[in-house]
């Protein structure tokens, strides 16, 4: 017999970081009802200490799901799954050497249902619309949570709605209509794609799945924390470089690394947060460096890593205090270095990189040049999606690499 409520009795409250209050879940919630910022899950650590050991996690399989008693759903709740999560942690030792630091890995998110990072929280997501009673979701997207959203939708058998740009790589908008989802293109960024949604899927009706518009996205990519700190036997890296969009991924690992401290399961000091942008569309980066406790948005966003085009984060004010309270930092890269560590990770290493992950590489370069990485340093970075659906920037990187090796005209 299932319990009374779908989520985990040990999920005490919805919180709110930015005016301090709480809600529970007793009718669904997006964002706060007071300021209409995030929210975030609140557990009842000592509870989940008492009941779950992190020697014991095996026992639950290999995927995010392993990490249930940190989730939100009751432990009988039936989730839809595909296989989200339990991606490796591979070494990167040529690079390492090429670099410069005593430890190099990468978290190698391709391995996800549709190929992306994304699965991890739009999995939460759209197990949170049911667990409401939601039949119907959307969500504005760049590519890959269109993808992701499509995918958990068409397997809980609802509706989706998913507005993107109109310059939104092809292989991303076959995939989702492939998948079920209703797809519309809209001239302009991802902003511009939110605004368009809006009207064409009302909140009376359709339940928005963008990122931080719902409290569960942030709890599926948080299992990329905990993750990382499993499979480096809990003894996390000093510094994690990730690809900054609307940031859930560095939020969701800031929380899961402040979750382990509390449930004794790691050591402090937690890793130095790295948020990596593109040099055409880096707010945060900018807020960063003016000492701003939140971004401005970006005007006129331009980059070929369509995840990192997104010119005004929802979440700006949490990315900024996860930056800062890990003593991390923020980079901007140029889409020339993003391209040439996008192939510097296929050809040295064997990992065919979508530029997110090139930009990754990039900034711990910049970083590791200037001495902000020392030469001790354990570093993970991110590739946080498939090359595949990338071909106009694998074009351009190989066309750049021809040319560095003096090939132009062959």
């Amino acid at each position: 017999m299932m319990s009374a409520s779908p989520f985990n009795p040990a999920l005490e409250c919805l919180e709110c970081p930015a005016c301090g209050g709480s809600t529970d879940l007793s009718a669904p919630r997006g964002t706060c009802p007071a300021c209409a910022r995030p929210l975030i899950a609140r557990y009842d650590l000592a509870r989940v200490a008492g009941a779950v050991a992190r020697e014991g996690l095996g026992r639950h399989g290999t995927d995010l799901w392993r990490y249930r008693a940190v989730l939100p759903f009751a432990p009988d709740f039936p989730a839809v799954r595909l296989g989200e999560g339990g991606t490796p942690l591979l070494p990167l030792p040529r690079l390492a050497r090429e670099i410069g630091v005593a430890e190099l890995w990468l978290k190698e998110e391709a391995g996800n249902p549709t190929q992306s990072f994304k699965a991890r929280g739009l999995a939460l997501a759209v197990n949170g619309a049911i667990a409401f009673g939601k039949r119907r979701i959307a969500l504005p997207s760049a590519g890959n949570a269109g993808s992701a959203a499509a995918a958990y939708a068409a397997a809980a058998g609802i509706a989706c709605r998913i507005a993107v740009p109109e310059d939104t790589p092809e292989a991303f908008v076959l995939e989702a209509r492939g998948l079920g989802a209703e797809v519309r293109l809209v001239p302009g960024t991802i902003a511009d794609a939110g605004r368009a949604l809006s009207e064409w899927a009302p909140a009376a009706e359709w339940w928005n799945v963008a990122t931080f518009k719902e409290p569960f996205r942030l709890e599926g990519k948080k299992t990329l924390g905990y993750e990382i700190a499993e499979q480096s036997a809990w003894r996390p890296p000093e510094v994690i470089f990730y690809p900054t969009g609307g940031g859930t991924g560095l939020v969701g690992m800031w929380r899961a690394f402040l979750e382990m401290r509390e449930l004794g399961w790691i050591e402090p000091p937690l890793p130095r947060l790295v948020a990596v942008q593109a040099a055409g569309c880096a707010p945060v980066v900018r807020a960063f460096d003016q000492g701003a406790e939140s971004a401005v948005p970006w005007e006129h966003a331009h980059t070929v890593a369509s995840g990192l085009r997104v010119p005004a984060p929802f979440a700006d004010a949490l990315i900024l205090r996860g930056i800062r309270e890990t003593a991390g930092t923020a980079v901007a890269v140029s889409e020339e270095d993003m391209v040439d560590a996008m192939s510097a990770l296929a050809e040295s290493e064997g990992c065919f990189a979508c530029p997110e992950g090139g930009a990754t590489l990039a900034a711990l370069r910049r970083l590791r040049a200037s001495g902000e990485v020392g030469p001790q340093a354990r570093v993970v970075l991110f590739n946080t999606g498939s090359g595949l659906k990338y071909l106009e920037a694998w074009r351009t990187a190989l066309a750049r690499r021809r040319v560095a090796a003096g090939e132009e005209g062959r």
